[in-house]
């Protein structure tokens, strides 16, 4: 999950004070990140509860992005306010231990008096895995989405880059978008194909509700040859969201990366899924920052 080791020591004194956590989770089974109505499983009620067992009193999470049913996440980071002090081992193992076997806490560490999971992070990354087969996934069901139809990655690919800087994303925003505004600053988009798998991965400052979902839906239609490369960009300038078609699974989806300034103390992220990881370059695997991206153009097929 990290670029660098982070063992867990016992001779961290951390909390009294701010405590962020680095987690995971499986997303299929929770009905999104916020806390639900009784009886209904979320992220934040599940860890919450986990957390305050550790800290022996309740807790308020604040986490870096707040994710949809069924969407599951290798990094996300999260932040609480405790007068607790314990190691390292104890708060990852003790959380752990507290947890069902679809989330796990890989770190935890103080964090600075202004850090803030939310408001501190400088970017966020997706990556979104279609499974390009004429037979559906039976062992990845609920983890990947699937298209029965051929998809050209290099098709796709071409006609991300129109995404890519800061634009007014209307078109990619879900209805319901509490969002006070649709700009947003794209810093890179890339789609390659790794055998039978198709991958989206996206980087930005934020998203907007659905974006990433809402993006992957047309690139697809992109991808079957069902639209033009240029009508990705179309879409984009029209504003409108009815024109962008439907939008993507949300199993397909995870939050692979979460980017803040080093001095907030929040060790980087080996961008997965976990089964994905292998097929990428450990280059490939990195955090970009966004002072360091550069677009490859792609030729089309």
């Amino acid at each position: 999950m990290f670029l660098e080791s982070q063992p867990l020591s016992t001779d961290n004194a951390i909390g009294n004070g701010r405590v962020a956590i680095a987690f995971e989770y499986d997303g299929r089974e929770f009905h999104g990140w916020q806390f639900q109505k009784s009886g209904v499983r979320s992220v934040e009620g599940d860890l919450a509860k986990a957390v305050a067992k550790v800290a022996n009193h309740p807790v308020d999470l604040v986490c870096a992005g707040r994710t949809d049913a069924g969407v599951h996440a290798s990094f996300q980071i999260a932040h609480f306010e405790t007068e607790s002090i314990r190691n390292r081992r104890s708060w990852v193992m003790g959380i752990n231990t507290a947890l069902p076997g679809d989330i796990a806490v890989h770190w935890a560490g103080n964090g600075n008096d202004d850090f803030h999971a939310r408001f501190s992070a400088t970017y966020r990354r997706y990556r979104y895995v279609i499974y390009n087969n004429p037979v559906r996934p039976g062992i990845l069901r609920g983890q990947v989405s699937w298209t029965f139809r051929p998809l050209d990655d290099a098709r796709m690919h071409q006609a991300a880059q129109a995404l890519v800087g800061e634009h007014d994303f209307t078109s990619f925003r879900a209805a319901g978008c509490q969002s006070r505004t649709p700009v947003r600053f794209l810093e890179r988009i890339s789609v390659l194909r790794k055998g039978s798998f198709v991958v989206i991965d996206i980087q930005a400052n934020a998203f907007l509700h659905h974006m990433v979902r809402n993006i992957a839906g047309a690139l697809m239609a992109v991808g079957t040859g069902e639209q033009s490369v240029d009508w990705l960009g179309q879409v984009l300038e029209a504003r409108d969201r009815t024109l962008a078609g439907v939008t993507g699974p949300a199993h397909g989806l995870y939050l692979v990366d979460v980017g803040y300034p080093a001095e907030c103390g929040i060790p980087e992220a080996e961008c997965g899924p976990g089964f994905l990881r292998p097929w990428f370059t450990a280059e490939e695997n990195r955090p970009i920052p966004p002072s360091h991206i550069h677009i490859k153009q792609r030729p089309v097929s």
